[in-house]
């Protein structure tokens, strides 16, 4: 799972459902037919136990550790079970029984270690901080409270939706700490490069605080958060380089965007941190979990002994009251349990934005914030019927397509290149799936066309200044992450023109035919693709075929990824599926804590 950096659950969970029934049932079949016989298993194969192994192989594939099954279903599977207090060296199984759960070994022995890792953390013994000369700081109660945590604990979790100044706490956290803990040793870190990226960006900006120029060094002025496959060291062994007897040299480690935190990669990290160290982690629980089997930040924040190790921040300063952005992602927060479809999209146009027509938004520093909403019909009979729809997902790209042209126009190109990377990511698409009418491949196929047709260029072999690209895995030889993006330009090198990719997030450029056949093109990500990120605007696809993938988690990421401004062009019955239901995963974890 170590290619699963970046949050990209369509190319894992997504898969599955979109598939026909049949399909998904014939594969879920095939392995617990495969489990039933030998080696594995001598006792006779029964309905019940291929069921229960198809419920857990299914339940996976969501994002769930484990099942509910009492000790009466269990005893079906005969052989291929063993019970949490049995587990050791000489004695596992295929699946084990723990409380009422029933887990594959993988996953209960990743939640098993990470637990005892979490209790560690949280009983480690850190020196405490005075704050007697920071008061001044924060005024904001619970960023004070969070202040506070972080200087006491060892183990600290900070939430809060969008603008609630997760950033702006952390930059205050970590100048006191800056002052008070001799030869302080920090790392910061988010699970994608494009995280990793804002952060650095977010932190810069609070750095620059007048309050904060007497308690900041040079070397915090230029730290530079990194993907946590890089923090621990990930490489092709897919073995980190640091681990449990291998600890990380560091005296804080910061961690970002929390919430992707998936079971593996959750556990390696936390068995990393030395015990002297304090561990901040930051996120948004109401965003989508982690590709991966877990919702670890979520989980975590729900454990009762937990209470002084976690602060949410409530206060969001990046919305005003009454701003549409703000105003959607509190509805889409609600209950609306017991509520007709019809009074659901009745209250969202009262509330939020009426339907209309996608426009054009010029965007503008200070503007307030703007949403429009246009619905599908309910069919699209033929390619005629969506090109109105792709032109209108096309305005989002006026700006930088005109940078472009000057870039193509200019004598000195290259001093360009910055400027067309903040113009791109002003706007960006997001979709729900990948395949389809609306679906990721051929947005950006569309959009291309029209980029290519507006610059009056042709691709070269797959190459043209302005295409941006994707990694879809990592690799290490390039020093390139799932998840990075890049620009393609044009550009002279020993006398001869050359396609270069620069990927801002690491500051680097990269020969295009060196980048993997794999990469893709970025017009549009999807909405999993997009987490850890921010656009001044985002335009939101929800379209029927991606009706059964939609939940509140989903849209409230989608039209957070937003500063200023969302088009949002959605089936109606794909965005009340988005606004009403809710995904919650099932783990132990919870219940382990409480245990220890």
């Amino acid at each position: 799972m170590d290619n699963f950096e970046d949050n990209c659950v369509e190319n894992k969970r997504g898969t599955i459902k979109q598939q026909p029934e049949s399909q998904a049932v014939e594969w879920f079949q095939i392995w617990s037919d495969f489990l039933i016989k030998s080696p594995f298993n001598h006792a006779e194969k029964t309905e019940n136990s291929t069921k229960i192994m198809q419920d857990i192989l299914e339940a996976a594939t969501q994002g769930d550790s484990c099942i509910s099954l009492n000790l009466e279903d269990v005893e079906a599977l005969n052989g291929l079970v063993i019970h949490e207090n049995d587990v050791s060296s000489q004695n596992i199984a295929p699946f084990v029984h723990d409380n009422q759960y029933l887990y594959l070994y993988r996953y209960w022995a990743l939640e098993h270690v990470l637990c005892q890792q979490v209790q560690r953390l949280k009983n480690q013994k850190v020196s405490a901080i005075s704050l007697n000369k920071y008061h001044d700081l924060l005024e904001d109660t619970y960023q004070k409270k969070a202040l506070e945590m972080v200087a006491e604990n060892g183990f600290s979790i900070i939430t809060g939706g969008p603008g609630t100044g997760k950033t702006y706490t952390l930059a205050r956290i970590i100048a006191v700490l800056n002052q008070e803990i001799s030869d302080i040793r920090i790392a910061m870190a988010a699970p994608t490069g494009k995280a990793a990226q804002r952060m650095k960006e977010a932190l810069q900006k609070s750095f620059e605080d007048k309050k904060l120029q007497d308690l900041l060094s040079d070397d915090l002025k230029r730290l530079t958060p990194i993907t946590i496959h890089r923090l621990l060291g990930l490489g092709n062994s897919h073995q980190p380089r640091f681990h449990e007897k291998q600890t990380l040299p560091y005296d804080v480690i910061v961690v970002d965007e929390a919430s992707m935190l998936d079971l593996n990669l959750a556990k390696m990290l936390f068995a990393a941190i030395p015990d002297h160290a304090r561990l901040i982690l930051l996120g948004d629980a109401n965003q989508l979990a982690s590709v991966d089997v877990g919702s670890v930040l979520a989980d975590l924040q729900q454990v009762e002994s937990f209470k002084d190790n976690f602060v949410n921040l409530v206060t969001s300063r990046r919305f005003k009251e009454g701003a549409l952005i703000g105003e959607m992602a509190k509805f889409i927060q609600q209950s609306h349990d017991h509520q007709s479809k019809d009074s659901i999209l009745d209250a969202f146009h009262q509330t939020v934005v009426q339907p209309t027509q996608l426009a054009e938004i010029v965007l503008s520093k200070g503007m307030q914030d703007q949403v429009n909403l246009e619905y599908l019909p309910s069919e699209l009979s033929n390619q005629s019927d969506l090109t109105a729809y792709y032109d209108k997902l096309m305005l989002g790209y006026s700006s930088y397509i005109k940078a472009l042209q000057q870039y193509l126009e200019s004598d000195d190109p290259d001093l360009l290149v910055n400027s067309i990377v903040q113009t791109f990511d002003d706007y960006r698409i997001l979709t729900a799936i990948r395949h389809g009418a609306f679906g990721l491949a051929q947005i950006n196929h569309q959009i291309e066309q029209r980029v290519l047709a507006q610059l009056n260029i042709m691709k070269q072999s797959d190459w043209y200044v302005g295409r941006p690209v994707m990694m879809t895995y990592n690799d290490y030889q390039l020093g390139l992450s799932n998840g990075d993006i890049g620009i393609c330009f044009k550009q002279i090198k020993d006398g001869k023109t050359q396609f270069n990719v620069y990927f801002p997030s690491l500051e680097k450029w990269v020969l295009a035919t060196r980048l993997p056949k794999s990469i893709e093109t970025a017009f549009a990500l999807t909405i999993h693709k997009s987490q850890g990120s921010e656009f001044t605007h985002t335009a939101v696809v929800l379209d029927q075929a991606a009706q059964t993938l939609l939940s509140k988690e989903l849209l409230y990421t989608a039209i957070t990824r937003a500063k200023a401004a969302v088009s949002l062009l959605a089936d109606s019955a794909s965005l009340i599926q988005a606004l009403t239901v809710k995904t919650s995963r099932r783990s132990g974890i919870q219940n382990k804590l409480n245990k220890i």
